[in-house]
């Protein structure tokens, strides 16, 4: 894959277990609980998962989780959740800090680090500061990080290109090797001006397969390296079949048309 030219053996290893071969990822979002606690269709992880990641190219978790609910079989990406410090309790879920450290990222056998920050809130710079100690810390163990460009409640207005390509930028230029941000219209733009894999995340459950499906083709059609889906998969009365058919989109390129087809007749 082109942005692993210039990584160290040790970081690409790590790169290519997220990412397949194709340099696509379907990756599975199960970090809710850091700071939702147990969310419907997830309160039993390793129940909740156990037929859904054959199907996965990564798993983006937090250590507990990873540590309880996950065999040790798995070979995929291991993203594991490192910032956190609020819940939704909490009228403000920006105030965060780095809650992993890379040597016990590296004990696990993560292959990267993923840590939030919040642009244009109160927080911005603590969690800029917690992103940029990570990735400092992490080069020392050749360990990839993930930015996450969170919004939050209080940044829902933000799903915008400008904000979404300044957040994902700024993640670029401070190192991140992994951006995780939002769809938005113009993507295109946003993918074109950040020189590293830009993985699209799901959010809330949308109202509609169909919906979850155009969410992923156009994603990857406008230059995404994958998609980190969570709520939208497992979620789903069929999760399984639901995982089975964006992984046919982000790697085979079927249209939403063909995998609302596809779909109907796993369920058959």
């Amino acid at each position: 894959m082109s942005f692993m030219t210039k990584m160290s053996w040790g970081k690409e290893n790590k790169m290519n277990r997220i990412f397949a071969k194709d340099g696509k990822t379907v990756m599975l979002a199960i970090d809710h609980g850091y700071f939702m606690g147990p969310v419907t269709g997830m309160e039993n992880p390793a129940e909740a998962t156990k037929n859904l990641i054959p199907h996965v190219d990564s798993l983006m978790l937090s250590p507990g989780i990873l540590n309880s609910s996950i065999p040790t079989s798995f070979s995929g990406g291991v993203v594991l959740r490192s910032s956190g410090g609020s819940s939704i309790t909490q009228p403000d879920i920006t105030d965060e800090l780095l809650t992993l450290e890379a040597k016990e990222a590296v004990k696990l056998n993560a292959s990267a680090m993923a840590v939030s920050f919040y642009l244009g809130t109160k927080h911005e710079h603590q969690t800029i500061e917690a992103l940029t100690k990570a990735i400092n810390t992490a080069s020392d163990f050749d360990l990839p990080v993930l930015a996450v460009t969170a919004v939050g409640k209080l940044l829902e207005d933000k799903r915008n290109l400008k904000f979404l390509s300044l957040a994902s930028r700024i993640a670029a230029e401070f190192g991140a090797d992994i951006v995780k941000t939002y769809y938005c219209d113009g993507f295109e733009k946003l993918t074109n001006a950040v020189p590293k894999p830009v993985v699209v995340a799901g959010g809330p459950k949308l109202d509609s397969n169909r919906a979850v499906f155009e969410l992923v083709y156009n994603s990857m059609q406008k230059g995404a390296a994958g998609v980190d889906l969570g709520r939208n998969v497992w979620k789903n009365a069929d999760p399984e079949i639901m995982i089975k058919v964006i992984k046919e989109i982000v790697h085979n390129n079927i249209t939403p048309d063909q995998a609302e087809e596809m779909f109907r007749d796993l369920k058959k």
